[in-house]
């Protein structure tokens, strides 16, 4: 009996020891170059937790790519910003305002690319035309097509796509085709696809593949979420949209009658070069293989246009967080109207504070967001945020279901825009690859008025004192989101 209970000691003092070294410990290591926020987050559920908390930190806890990726990524800014320094990008558009200019070298500075004139930018706002005028830039090339998109499928909507790639690859043009391996992998059609790929005689690689076995592992939930599709270097395509159904096939989605609503852009001009180069940097990340001797990168020409465009890659593999360096400098540029659209909607302090400063400084601010939610924890952190929005003066719009909002735009004032892959939430700063096209001309932002008309009036406001009115269950269920949103 003695010995049981002495036994049954020692049990709870190592207990005890082993607890307070990972308290400790958790300490010193989790705040590290880490938000205070996310560090918070971390800490609690540490603490709370330990044993989930310390299994889930050990697996996700590191935001960034392996160090070999991380270098690569320096190796390629180098190279473009040293390569393109002296070189011509068309001709800029006069009288840009001072923060326009400031904001683009800190572009500039923390992506590489540099600001391009003469481009020409076409919206497509109907998820199909997208697809299909993909399809028709695709059958016009010569040389090489390069496709890279979080999610692609081969189903009955991108049939004509996938048809326009094997076109091309049987006359001898090059396909290059690039998708997120943890995105894809158990999807529908995913092997399908794959096959669709190898029979066509495409180069293609999965980005970011977890492949431990084959010696290929990152943080699981790192994501490249970039959309992208560049023709010859002469036309490109980038936006909110994948290459899949509107219904991403999924039965969860098919059951509920949830489509996607998405934004893309065609573009034409030297900005297309950018795109490019973020194509080029991922192929190398995946493959170590270097191509732009052979693509000739840095040959451009005029486009139909007259627009000032310029593009803002980001990601775990950057030191700073790109987009959101760049978003909240153009909510503190702002002189007049703010127009956001984001399905996930999730700032971190420094976003927050500029949306709701935007307001007191007595500048119109609307968020365009989803009525429905697909994806459940981030819907709840989302919506944990209306009060404090709405309490400063931001008009919010609610695109009504079933039909979700995967548009990602910001309109500032009546001559700058950004479109692109990138939501406005925290694993969109510090998660995933995205690509970012900032846009400086008044006839951009015209088509932009045009689709932001259009989804306010297939919206309904959201107003305070219906807010205010939600069940207490609601609100502990949205606070509870939030908390775990800053776990990175």
């Amino acid at each position: 009996m003695i010995n049981v209970t002495i036994d049954a000691t020692w049990w709870v003092i190592v207990v005890f020891v082993v607890d307070i070294v990972i308290r400790v410990t958790a300490i010193i290591i989790v705040p590290r170059n880490r938000r205070p926020t996310a560090a918070m987050a971390w800490l609690l559920a540490i603490y709370f937790i330990p044993l989930v908390g310390v299994f889930l930190f050990l697996l996700i806890g590191n935001p960034r790519l392996p160090r070999k990726r991380r270098r690569k990524q320096r190796d390629i800014n180098e190279y473009i910003h040293d390569t393109s320094a002296s070189l011509d990008f068309g001709t800029l558009r006069p009288g840009a305002p001072e923060w326009f200019t400031s904001l683009v070298t800190l572009n500039r500075n923390l992506g590489a690319m540099p600001l391009a004139g003469d481009n020409g930018a076409t919206l497509i706002a109907d998820y199909q035309e997208s697809l299909d005028a993909m399809a028709d830039a695709i059958r016009e090339s010569t040389r090489y097509v390069h496709v890279e998109f979080y999610i692609l499928q081969s189903d009955s909507a991108t049939d004509n796509f996938f048809r326009a790639l094997e076109e091309v690859a049987a006359r001898g043009v090059v396909v290059r085709v690039l998708l997120d391996h943890w995105a894809n992998r158990g999807k529908p059609f995913y092997k399908q696809t794959l096959r669709r790929l190898d029979a066509m005689g495409a180069h293609w690689k999965l980005m970011l593949p977890v492949q431990p076995l084959k010696g290929k592992y990152q943080r699981p939930d790192l994501r490249n979420h970039r959309k992208l599709l560049v023709v010859d270097g002469r036309v490109a395509f980038t936006g909110s949209q994948n290459v899949t159904d509107s219904t991403y096939n999924l039965p969860k989605n098919i059951k509920r009658g949830l489509h996607w609503v998405d934004l893309m852009a065609r573009i034409e001009g030297p900005v297309v070069a950018s795109i490019n180069a973020v194509f080029l940097s991922d192929w190398y990340s995946e493959t170590d293989e270097i191509l732009t001797d052979e693509i000739d990168l840095f040959s451009v020409e005029a486009g139909p246009g007259d627009l000032d465009c310029q593009i803002i890659p980001s990601g775990p593999g950057f030191e700073f967080q790109n987009n959101l360096k760049l978003f909240a400098g153009l909510l503190y540029a702002a002189q007049k109207k703010i127009i956001i659209v984001s399905p996930y909607f999730v700032p971190d302090e420094a976003l927050l504070l500029a949306v709701t400063t935007a307001c007191q400084r007595g500048i119109h601010v609307e968020l365009f967001v989803s009525e429905e939610g697909d994806q459940a924890l981030v819907y709840h952190a989302q919506r944990s945020y209306y009060e404090a929005l709405l309490r400063a003066g931001v008009r919010i719009w609610m695109y009504q279901k079933p039909y979700i909002l995967h548009s990602k735009s910001m309109t500032i004032d009546d001559e700058v825009a950004i479109i692109g892959s990138s939501n406005m939430d925290m694993r969109s700063f510090g998660l995933n690859m995205e690509i970012s096209m900032l846009v400086r001309g008044e006839e951009f932002i015209d088509e932009m008025r045009k689709v932001e008309a259009t989804y306010r009036s297939l919206s309904r406001e959201l107003t305070l004192e219906e807010w205010m009115r939600q069940p207490l269950r609601s609100t502990v269920l949205d606070n509870l989101a939030r908390l775990t949103s800053a776990l990175q």
